[in-house]
Order: C-alpha cells, then sequence, then structure tokens
C-alpha cells in the first residue's frame, strides 16, 4: 500500500527588525561614548572644577577658612599680593627653582641616559642606582640632606671640610647657598627618573637609522644632532612639561630642607598659599594667589607646548 507524502510546508517567514539608521547608530554611539567619559567628567567637576570656581569666589572676599561669614571685597586680595615682600620672594624663588631644576636635569639627564644605553659590565646596576632616588620619598631626601649640609659636627659635607682643616660652610644659613643647596638636592633626586624616561626613547629607536647614518659617513656627532635629538623631542617634551609644573608647585623638597628659611628665602608659593590659607587665617588672600598661580601654570604651559611643537616641525 502505498502512502502519499505531503509537500513540505513553507517557513514561516521571519519579519526582520528595521535596521538602524545612521543617525540612530551616530546617536548610540555618542550615548556610549558620554557613558564611558561620565565618570572622568564627574571627578574633573567634583575634583578640580567646583573647587577652581569656589578659590575664585572666595579670592573676591575677606573669607578667613574657619567662619561662615564672608563679605565681599572686589579684587583687593589681588592687589595685596603683588605689595607683599614675603611673596614675591617666594615667587622669585618659585621661578629660580623651576628655572634651575629644569636646565640642569635635562642638560644632565640626556647624557646620562646615551651612557646608560650602551652595553656594559654592570650596565643594570648602575641604572638601578641612578633610579633609586626617585623611589624615595622627597620628604625624606630633604630630611636626609638636611643631615648631610648640618653644621660642623654632624654634617657630613662640614665634617669632610673640617678634616682639612677649613671653616664649616652654613649651607642652609645663608640665603644664596640655601637656595643653591635646594636646587642642588632636587636635580640629584631628579635626574635619574628622567634619564631613565630619556633611555625608554632611546630604546626604541631602531638601530637601522644608525647603521644607514653610518653608511652615509655620519659622525657620532652628526648622529646625536640629525638621529637621535629629532626622536628624543617627544620626550624632550614631556620631562619639560613635567618639570615645570613640578616645580612650580614644589613644597614638599624646600619645606622639609630648609623650612623656607632663612628667612624666606627659599619659601615657595605653595608654602605661601598653605601658610597664608591655615596659619594666618587668610583664606581670601591665599585663593587669589592660588587663581593667578593657575593662570600662570596654564600660560607656561600652553607656552612650552607651542614651543614644543615649533621644535618637532623643526627637526622632522
Amino acid at each position: 500500500m502505498g502512502s502519499t507524502l505531503a509537500p513540505p510546508r513553507p517557513a514561516p517567514h521571519l519579519q526582520s527588525a528595521p535596521r538602524p539608521t545612521r543617525l540612530q547608530r551616530l546617536r548610540r554611539r555618542g550615548v556610549e561614548s558620554y557613558l564611558f567619559t561620565l565618570p572622568v567628567i564627574v571627578v574633573f567637576v567634583v575634583l578640580f572644577a567646583i573647587p577652581l570656581a569656589q578659590s575664585f569666589y572666595y579670592s573676591l572676599t575677606d573669607f578667613n577658612g574657619y567662619s561662615t561669614e564672608a563679605n565681599f571685597v572686589g579684587f583687593e586680595n589681588y592687589t595685596t599680593i603683588w605689595r607683599d615682600t614675603s611673596m614675591l620672594s617666594a615667587l622669585g624663588f618659585t621661578l629660580v627653582f623651576t628655572v634651575g631644576t629644569t636646565v640642569a636635569i635635562t642638560v644632565l639627564a640626556i647624557p646620562l641616559a646615551l651612557v646608560l644605553n650602551r652595553k656594559f659590565f654592570g650596565r643594570n646596576l648602575v641604572r638601578s642606582v641612578f633610579f633609586f632616588p626617585s623611589v624615595v620619598s622627597v620628604a625624606i631626601l630633604g630630611l636626609v640632606w638636611g643631615f648631610i649640609f648640618a653644621p660642623l659636627g654632624t654634617g657630613v659635607i662640614n665634617s669632610i671640610i673640617g678634616w682639612f682643616g677649613a671653616q664649616p660652610i652654613a649651607w642652609l644659613a645663608e640665603p644664596d647657598l640655601a637656595r643653591i643647596s635646594v636646587v642642588v638636592v632636587a636635580v640629584w633626586g631628579g635626574t635619574g627618573w628622567h634619564a631613565v624616561l630619556y633611555l625608554a626613547y632611546l630604546q626604541a629607536i631602531p638601530s637601522e637609522f644608525y647603521e644607514a647614518a653610518s653608511i652615509d659617513g655620519a659622525s657620532r656627532r652628526q648622529q646625536f644632532r640629525y638621529v637621535t635629538l629629532p626622536l628624543l623631542t617627544p620626550a624632550i617634551t614631556v620631562s619639560q612639561l613635567l618639570l615645570i609644573t613640578g616645580g612650580l608647585k614644589v613644597y614638599d623638597l624646600p619645606y622639609t630642607l630648609t623650612g623656607g628659611g632663612p628667612g624666606f628665602a627659599t619659601r615657595t608659593l605653595t608654602q605661601s598659599i598653605i601658610e597664608n590659607g591655615i596659619a594666618q587665617g587668610e583664606a581670601g588672600k591665599a585663593s587669589a594667589l592660588s587663581v593667578v598661580f593657575f593662570v600662570a601654570v596654564g600660560l607656561i604651559i600652553v607656552a612650552q607646548l607651542a614651543l614644543s611643537r615649533r621644535m618637532e616641525a623643526r627637526f622632522s
């Protein structure tokens, strides 16, 4: 008995969802981008934008940092800080410290990185020795060097000088010597870190570049001028930005080494802001100095970036 097979039923037609339009896709991507950046925006607003706005508001008042009352005084605080000799002294030392450390560390770190980039016995140990001061807390460095610069009997340097019959030197008691001492310690502690930064960029340069330059008859100096230096320009930009911003807001090293003295010789702008806002109860004046400081640092960074772009364009 034969059986007939029923023809197969057609599969039910599934209506596919309409494809999103290009505008919808862009909107979806835009929402996702905002969601990813939202935590960063919240942190920026809470920890930077709001405190900056509060500082500008308090800079226009006589707020003392403790009471809830603050009377509007206009731009009086801004004119006062330019007549304050201690503020001007702090500004002068901060600029000297920033320029001195930036120039000295850059001049020392690049040759040091070139040496550490060569192959020699114990290279890793030498690299670690130069990098070690960057691992130690800056406050600890200040305390240690305070003992090294101490007077005869306790200070290492003056004890060595005394062995030769020379008179001890008041390293931290004379204003000029104290400024030089702070800069020297900062250079000693920061050169190794920036040398490692330059070393990382040096190791990223392909060896074929130097081989091609050697085939063309370029000397070591010409290889540095036309190969190494142009490729180190981004590292120089990063290093100088870190040195400038770090130098302008320095506080811990001068404070632990000299306490800002003798007198106001090694007092920095950051120390002035802290002492005026907390110790002296002049939060309005400290806020005005903070606003001026913020604007000045911003302008310096913009100028530095513009100069760095010109350097990159020149060497490229």
